[in-house]
């Protein structure tokens, strides 16, 4: 479960539900449909794929975690105190699940992956909520606003007055 969390960006209530036909062949987790009716896919890493596949559920093989039987909120609920437990336990009392979701998306954003893109991961209705999320998580962003800027010194010398534009207001 902490890896898939970690892994996917997926809600804890999504992952205690998933079920094992959202597993492609090739390792994608199909997270969603977009309201264009096109598949939103995350790959997995092989070693997580490898192990979701082996994990069995007797309660309900449609599942990799859910029995099936209880009401929807239940799963979520469940594991998210099994979690909290587990974190307290290893003398990290302030981590939550929802930290791993977080840390697919800062992530990704380091990784160079744009805003919009990240959005459509995490299932936002709109990257205005990404923004609002993780924008100020991300510390490393004013390293790379800077370095963009000193690339563009590289580009344009600064002794290359015929590229200066000067706007008269």
């Amino acid at each position: 479960m902490l890896l898939l969390l970690r892994w996917s960006g997926l809600r804890i209530n999504d992952a205690a539900k998933l079920e094992r036909s959202r597993l492609t062949d090739s390792g994608s987790l199909l997270l969603y449909m977009q309201k264009t009716g096109e598949p939103v896919y995350v790959p997995l890493p092989p070693n997580l794929v490898t192990l979701l596949r082996e994990l069995r559920n007797p309660d309900n093989p449609r599942y990799f975690f859910w029995n099936g039987t209880s009401d929807t909120a239940s799963p979520g609920i469940r594991w998210w105190c099994t979690l909290k437990t587990i974190f307290k336990a290893a003398g990290l009392p302030d981590v939550h699940p929802h930290m791993l979701r977080d840390t697919f998306a800062v992530e990704m954003l380091l990784a160079g992956v744009p805003m919009d893109q990240v959005s459509m991961l995490l299932g936002h209705s709109s990257v205005k909520i990404s923004e609002k999320h993780y924008l100020p998580w991300v510390k490393a962003r004013q390293e790379q606003l800077e370095a963009s800027v000193r690339k563009a010194w590289i580009a344009v010398p600064m002794g290359h007055i015929e590229h200066l534009r000067i706007r008269r207001g």
